[in-house]
């Protein structure tokens, strides 16, 4: 097959590709090169045997406690920094849990009770994604959705997806056990089938063009150093008539109240941790203007849809407005639909 390369020691082998039965197979092409490596069974992606390299860049795919990595050696260095740092953050912060039924709780249930307030959000934004959003996407499909969890995390998205019998795919730059793709061993070891996870950065993403249902970005499109190179990544690896979402990103009015939120907290890292965690030159925020800009260059038309997050977070903007504060967070759900090519 044309680009792969199986490593045979690797008991499990590359199927040949059949385009009638083409949708239980994702499309890998190469991280360095962007050259195809062709079909590989959504099932055997999950499985640690198989081993792949790009016959033209000879750049090696391989997994480790079953992620891939999908990050060439000059991009694990850009992000050096920030991983480092952002893994300190979060550690102080109590994320994550040597309990199995922390992670498995999730979004629902915070065990630690050290960033309930969040999970809550999370719970609510995935309780209007499950009852609202997915069985429209899901009449128009083939019965399941094959998902781009971008940003995922411990993979808490892709573990419910899966239990619905969705088709997700886990990426992160983060592996980690306890809050980056390394804690998907506690979602392995009770989904009757795994869901395959890559370490990768969002704007190279290691999949051939147009072939997952959706994208969700939850709670992590803010991150982006480039709004548009990471939104046409996904677009460019979702279907014609599928959907990329924003879930949980903080949004304003205006850009001078995302600014001063990005000023806090900076001056609250450097107190807190020594730094200010800005290693990375992320936008942090959304703005009205920054995406209808975006709809306007990908031609799409963002959907808006507000879940109920409760009546103390409803009266924020008027509490903060009373109080003479800058304008609070909001956080809503975005979807954009992708465009025929």
């Amino acid at each position: 097959m044309n680009g792969i390369a199986v490593n045979p020691k690797a008991t499990a082998t590359l199927p040949s590709f059949h385009p009638e039965s083409d949708d239980d197979r994702i499309w890998i092409r190469c991280p360095q090169c962007s050259g195809p490596l062709g079909p590989v069974r959504y099932d055997t992606l999950a499985s640690e045997k198989l081993r792949l390299h790009c016959s033209a860049c000879l750049f090696p795919l391989a997994q480790e406690d079953g992620i891939w990595n999908a990050l060439t050696n000059n991009r694990r260095k850009y992000f050096e920094q920030f991983v480092r740092e952002y893994e300190f953050v979060r550690q102080k912060e109590g994320r994550g849990s040597r309990d199995p039924g922390f992670y498995l709780a999730l979004p629902y249930e915070d065990t630690t009770r050290l960033n309930s307030w969040q999970w809550k959000i999370r719970a609510r934004s995935f309780h209007h994604l499950q009852q609202r959003i997915l069985p429209k996407l899901r009449h128009a499909s083939h019965g399941y959705l094959r998902c781009l969890d971008l940003g995922a995390g411990n993979g808490w998205l892709s573990y419910r997806l899966a239990e619905m019998g969705h088709r997700p795919v886990a990426v992160d730059l983060l592996s980690n056990s306890f809050d980056g793709l390394g804690a998907t061993k506690y979602y392995r070891a009770v989904l009757p089938k795994p869901f395959p996870c890559f370490q990768a950065e969002l704007d190279r993403l290691p999949f051939g063009e147009s072939q997952f249902d959706c994208a969700f970005f939850a709670a992590s499109f803010h991150y982006s150093e480039n709004y548009a190179r990471t939104l046409g990544e996904a677009i460019r690896c979702v279907r014609p008539r599928g959907v990329v979402l924003i879930i949980d990103s903080p949004c304003y009015s205006r850009e001078e109240y995302g600014k001063k939120m990005v000023q806090e907290r900076h001056i609250q890292f450097k107190k807190l941790y020594g730094f200010c965690s800005d290693s990375l030159l992320s936008h942090e925020f959304l703005t009205n203007e920054s995406l209808e800009a975006l709809a306007q260059q990908f031609a799409l038309k963002w959907k808006r849809e507000q879940p109920w997050y409760g009546i103390r977070w409803a009266l924020r903007p008027y509490v903060a407005r009373w109080k003479g504060r800058r304008e609070p967070a909001r956080f809503s759900v975005y979807i954009g639909e992708v465009p025929a090519r």
